[in-house]
């Protein structure tokens, strides 16, 4: 995972703003290099207004939201362009981050990356997923409960309950073979 990824975090069409995210090492190295002010000491969690710089011309008014690892969703450097909607401006400042050396993110890498860098288990993965694709208000609930831990806590004690239970009948069988040995 040494690429930084970018991809439009929002639904493409038209509306009043777009997200595209960053995630990786470079990710605020990237960003500062077409950004109109210096990203390299702000605070981590901090918006900071400014301008999408490319060859001298200046392509959107934005704002640029820095998260530091680890304290982030993949736990790596995360950076959020808030850009103009709608299609062009978005897509140009996406192919401007791929063009300076950004790897565009496949659908789900960002989860993916939460995932391997242990930020979340397998079924909270898979619950953001059911969150994203969620149709009515319970199956929601159910998404956010799995996404909280609440199937993984269920696992959990479940797996625990099942180590005393085979660690009792261990200690039961031991004692049992030496009584009749």
């Amino acid at each position: 995972m040494e690429d930084t990824i970018c991809a439009i975090a929002t639904s493409l069409g038209v509306g009043a703003i777009s997200i595209i995210r960053l995630s990786g090492k470079d990710a605020i190295e990237k960003v500062n290099s077409i950004f109109s002010r210096d990203l390299t000491n702000v605070n981590s969690h901090s918006v900071t207004y400014g301008h999408i710089v490319y060859k001298n011309e200046i392509i959107d008014e934005v704002l640029v939201t820095v998260m530091r690892a680890p304290k982030t969703y993949t736990t790596e450097d995360i950076v959020e362009i808030n850009s103009h909607g709608g299609y062009v401006t978005s897509n140009k400042i996406l192919e401007i981050l791929l063009e300076i050396g950004c790897k565009l993110a496949e659908p789900g890498e960002f989860t993916k990356r939460a995932f391997l860098n242990g930020r979340i288990d397998l079924s909270q993965a898979e619950a953001v997923m059911d969150l994203i694709d969620s149709k009515n208000e319970m199956a929601r609930k159910n998404s956010m409960t799995q996404l909280k831990g609440g199937l993984s806590d269920k696992i959990k004690q479940l797996r625990e309950g099942t180590k005393e239970k085979t660690f009792s009948s261990e200690i039961l069988f031991q004692k049992l073979y030496t009584i009749y040995i």
